[in-house]
Formats: C-alpha cells, sequence, structure tokens
C-alpha cells in the first residue's frame, strides 16, 4: 500500500501541477530573481504545510508541483503563494517598500491534478528549459 498522508479523519493524497505568470508575461525571473523566488515560494508552501514535490522557474513563468492538503483549497493555496510573495519579492529582492499596489504576478493561474501520472509530471517540470528551446519532446 503506498503511503497516504492522514489528517484526523481522513487519508489523502493530493498532488496538483500549477503553472502561473508575472505581471504581462515579463521575461524577468532570472539570476538572483531566480533564486530569491524559488526561496519565498518554498518558504510560503513551507508556512501552510504545502510539499512542494517539483519546482522550476521559467523568465516568463513558474511551474510547481504541490501536495496541498485537502482542508485548503487549490484557489487559497495558489492566492496564498502569490500574494504574499509578490510582496515579499517587491520588498526582499526589488527593495520597494511600498505597503499598497505591489503587483507582480498576473491574474489567473494554470491547475491540473497529478492523478498517477505523477513521475511523467514531475519530469516534464524538471526539463522545463529543454521542452522550451524545443530540444526534443519529453512524451514519445
Amino acid at each position: 500500500m503506498e503511503n497516504f498522508e492522514s489528517l484526523s479523519h481522513v487519508r489523502w493524497e493530493c498532488k496538483y501541477h500549477i503553472v502561473f505568470i508575472p505581471k504581462y508575461r515579463r521575461k524577468v525571473i532570472y539570476g538572483k530573481l531566480r533564486a530569491g523566488v524559488g526561496r519565498i515560494l518554498r518558504d510560503l508552501c513551507q508556512q501552510k504545510k504545502v510539499e512542494v514535490l517539483e519546482g522550476h522557474a521559467m523568465v516568463d513563468h513558474i511551474h510547481m508541483c504541490l501536495k496541498i492538503p485537502p482542508k485548503y483549497a487549490v484557489s487559497y493555496i495558489v492566492g496564498f503563494i502569490k500574494g504574499k510573495s509578490a510582496v515579499r519579492i517587491h520588498r526582499e529582492l526589488l527593495n520597494e517598500r511600498r505597503m499598497t499596489g505591489l503587483h507582480f504576478w498576473a491574474p489567473g493561474y494554470w491547475v491540473s491534478t497529478v492523478g498517477r501520472d505523477e513521475a511523467t509530471v514531475r519530469k516534464y517540470i524538471r526539463e522545463q528549459e529543454h521542452w522550451d528551446k524545443g530540444q526534443g519532446q519529453l512524451f514519445d
């Protein structure tokens, strides 16, 4: 039997592939910002006890494979991650101290349940740069 997680009255395995983009799909996630964004996203997931199974930052989008407890809605977690990370990115990485109007991410996101194809999804996320550069297909 697989190793499922458990809460007080539930055994669960809820994994999601989530993609979101910076505002206007600007190509801004590179260099120090890329490492900082990754650290911030991992920290925010840890605060809500969301496990990051795989994650990859491209210059104009973020791919994450997350294991989200069923006590949280996916929309709540994505909203939390995007909202809090926008503030922290501005304050910690872009050195802006404004209290309002700290936009970094575009509205919305893409989500899909992983199901039993977890290995395929995780490979796709890991090899995102090769996929985007057209250096071959990941799925045969």
